[in-house]
């Protein structure tokens, strides 16, 4: 079943930003990640989100995502990501009914 990570967030540090945005790219294709969404101005709807920047990676699976993340190529660079912006990240199933 198809997962999704999903983060949003303010930047702060643009320039720390940017060399995360390097690092960060070749690892999800490494993983078999999709970006499907890169939005630097995502409009709200609803509620009071940490900022306007949003980020949708599609996985094949929970545990593919999670080697993702956890992987040491990724790990390299998450710190610049989450010292250079302030929000938040899930990891989400595509159709997850609790059942």
């Amino acid at each position: 079943m198809a997962v999704y990570f999903v983060a949003q967030y303010v930047v702060n540090d643009p320039a720390k930003y940017g060399e995360y945005a390097q690092g960060a790219g070749p690892t999800v294709a490494a993983h078999g990640g999709e970006v499907i969404c890169f939005d630097v101005a995502a409009e709200t709807m609803e509620g009071n989100p940490p900022g306007p920047q949003t980020v949708i990676i599609k996985f094949q699976s929970a545990e593919q995502a999670k080697a993702w993340y956890n992987s040491d190529a990724y790990q390299a660079v998450v710190g610049k990501r989450l010292a250079a912006t302030k929000g938040f990240a899930v990891l989400s199933q595509s159709m997850n009914t609790g059942g």
